[in-house]
């Protein structure tokens, strides 16, 4: 009896240990999630910043986000291979030297005052975060249940959130609000987030994460091809358009507070309300967590774009506060979007979900592209009628929500 006992005293203490060190892991994840998005929203900031610098148009100053967001299209295949290679661990290790490289190349880039140059270390940043999120969101996901790891991911993507939200409040202030007006006042910034991710990597490195076994989907034997999956491939088509939409609109928002006729703002006053957009996705990802639990998806995908349309076209169509707010509150329908169409997208494909999941990642390059096409509309017919681009791709969603998605 008393063997029996010491034997479930010691399992106890093994589970525990166990507990404690996921616990642990899952902590120093979480900080990675508000990290990449820390610098990610910083493009929004930076991007009004290098336009006044080099004097570009919206077009040219668009090329950061074709740069940042080509990363992922590019890099993902190649940080799978590398993940698989070095395991999760080490995969965040290079991921956050590489990201600490790219934010270095921006004082060589300030120096020589050359926009090429600084186009090359957005995308040597993103190439980074690019091996993170590869290494990260699946280290997650199996880092405990897999009852829980939806859960899991909802908890990491909310420090994700975070990051988006504090970013431009932080940057508006040293980046915009720098008593130097060229695009030397981003190399302090950047050296300081590079230090931050150097000591980050050498804490990755000494640290003891749980090994988490790498477990393949099965095999996909049939020889059928994701292209033949309709709910996928809309799918992936609704990621394009709703990250290049999501992407675009926080793009141009600095830009389009500044105009007079919409809020006439300083350009660190306007840095600042971006973080409202992006604080808004936040809040609105805890109100759909909530009212998802009686509301079908699609109906509440649906919805979501429906308003997200709305709030556009009520910008488009005014001015001054309302203007401002209406487009900032297509943040909050952005919330649910992301986690909800990759859900959609990737139901029901069996063998086939690893393929499907690579092919929706790889629609991020939506944020390359779209910011870019609305660059090239307010280059020609301003920056508030722009705003058409975006609001195309929520109709887009919408229409998938309850006509594309399998719904059996």
């Amino acid at each position: 009896m008393s063997g029996s006992t010491s034997g479930n005293s010691t399992a106890t203490a093994v589970g525990g240990q166990e507990a404690g060190t996921q616990t642990f892991a899952f902590i120093a994840m979480t900080c990675l999630f508000f990290f990449w998005g820390f610098i990610t929203v910083l493009n929004d900031i930076l991007i009004p910043f290098l336009k006044e610098s080099f004097d570009l148009n919206y077009t040219q100053a668009m090329l950061v986000q074709f740069c940042f967001f080509g990363a992922y299209f590019i890099v993902s295949p190649f940080a799978g291979k590398l993940i698989d290679k070095v395991g999760y661990q080490q995969g965040i290790v290079l991921g956050l030297l590489t990201t600490a490289t790219g934010c270095v190349l921006f004082y060589p880039s300030a120096s020589l005052n050359v926009y090429a140059l600084f186009l090359f270390s957005f995308f040597v940043l993103a190439s980074g975060i690019t091996i993170l999120q590869v290494a990260a969101n699946p280290y997650v996901a199996a880092l405990g249940s897999e009852s829980t790891a939806a859960s899991r991911l909802n908890l990491a993507q909310a420090a994700n959130s975070l990051g988006t939200t504090v970013g431009p409040i932080l940057g508006a202030a040293l980046i915009l609000g720098a008593v130097a007006a060229d695009a030397s006042a981003v190399q302090g910034p950047y050296l300081m987030i590079a230090g931050l991710l150097v000591l980050a990597a050498l804490v990755f490195r000494r640290i003891k994460l749980p090994v988490l076994a790498h477990v393949e989907a099965t095999e996909d034997v049939s020889g059928e091809s994701v292209w033949n999956r309709r709910s996928l491939v809309l799918g992936a088509l609704a990621i394009f358009l709703y990250v290049g939409g999501e992407v675009s609109i926080g793009s141009f928002l600095v830009n389009y507070f500044t105009e007079s006729s919409i809020a006439g703002m300083s350009a660190v006053d306007a840095g600042e309300m971006v973080a409202y957009y992006w604080g808004a996705a936040m809040v609105g990802r805890l109100v759909g967590a909530a009212l998802m639990n009686y509301i079908a998806s699609t109906k509440y995908l649906a919805i979501n774009s429906a308003l997200a349309v709305v709030m556009i076209i009520v910008s488009m169509n005014s001015s001054g506060d309302m203007a401002m707010w209406s487009i900032l509150a297509v943040g909050f329908f952005n919330s649910i979007m992301f986690p909800t169409i990759f859900t959609l997208a990737v139901k029901g494909l069996g063998s086939l979900t690893s393929k499907g999941s690579g092919l929706v990642c790889q629609a991020i390059v939506g944020g390359a592209l779209i910011p870019l096409i609305q660059g090239a509309a307010a280059d020609s017919i301003g920056i508030q009628l722009s705003f058409i681009v975006p609001m195309l791709c929520y109709i887009y969603i919408g229409w998938y929500a309850l006509r594309g998605a399998d719904q059996s």
